[in-house]
């Protein structure tokens, strides 16, 4: 089996590239910049809830990249659900062949949540909505494409959770969203403790010129200045290039 600590491969490999929350801002950015450094013949999963603005991705995409007869699938699902996190497995499981040399799952979609007061949440009808797409789902979608793409020689095996600050920082009236990245960022901790052969990478990414951060600036009057998603998109596939992270690392985007 490859070292998954071997480092500056030249490219992601001939792979199936999994992205979650595809359609629009940092999952969008993303899939642009992974397009490029995919091997002739890799397989890329596009995943979110708008079937319109995921074919347009595919359309453009694919013309982008005719030469690397790259497939592109659009998975239009609803990851909150059962229904919906087994729908991205099958699929990923019709082109997950032999011949892939790397799985990429990069758990992108997320939520933002009411920004109020902890007293304000006395429904756990309203909790457990908010975490069943921010934490359950990730878990669910993970394992199910580990089960389908088991370790096995010459396989490199990478997990990208989109992470933030307010994994390790709390900020009052985010009760939701602090949360939820925090156990995001110890459930894929435990990941690259229990799965030797699986790289795995929370990355905050910083405040981005995203809907969320609209949101956030339409809420609290609070403007982080961000920048545009394409920047911490490519510096998160040069750490994914140079590979020579720790398994199971926090990496902020102002740190590397």
């Amino acid at each position: 089996m490859s070292d998954i600590n071997s480092t500056n491969p030249r490219t992601l490999g001939r792979g199936i590239c999994i992205i979650t929350g595809a359609s629009k801002g940092f999952g969008q950015a993303l899939a642009y910049q992974v397009s490029c450094y995919l091997e002739p013949r890799s397989v890329l999963l596009l995943v979110a809830r708008s079937g319109p603005l995921l074919q347009e991705m595919k359309e453009e995409l694919q013309s982008a990249t005719e030469e690397q007869q790259l497939v592109v699938h659009c998975v239009t699902v609803d990851l909150r659900t059962k229904e919906g996190v087994d729908e991205t497995v099958r699929l990923a499981r019709q082109e997950a062949v032999d011949e892939i040399e790397h799985v990429l799952l990069i758990n992108n979609a997320a939520s933002l949540g009411d920004i109020a007061k902890f007293e304000t949440f006395t429904n756990p009808d309203e909790v457990n909505s908010y975490l069943s797409l921010n934490v359950s789902s990730p878990l669910a979608l993970t394992a199910g494409i580990l089960q389908l793409c088991p370790c096995r020689l010459g396989l490199r095996w990478s997990v990208v959770n989109l992470s933030s600050m307010f994994a390790l920082q709390a900020l009052p009236s985010w009760v939701l969203y602090c949360t939820a990245k925090a156990a995001r960022n110890m459930m894929f901790s435990v990941l690259a403790k229990e799965q030797q052969h699986v790289k795995v990478l929370s990355y905050s990414p910083g405040p981005m010129d995203t809907d969320m951060q609209k949101e956030i600036l339409r809420l609290t009057n609070v403007n982080h200045n961000p920048m545009p998603c394409h920047e911490s998109a490519a510096k998160l596939v040069k750490l994914l290039l140079d590979n020579n992270f720790s398994s199971g690392a926090h990496l902020d985007f102002f740190d590397v």
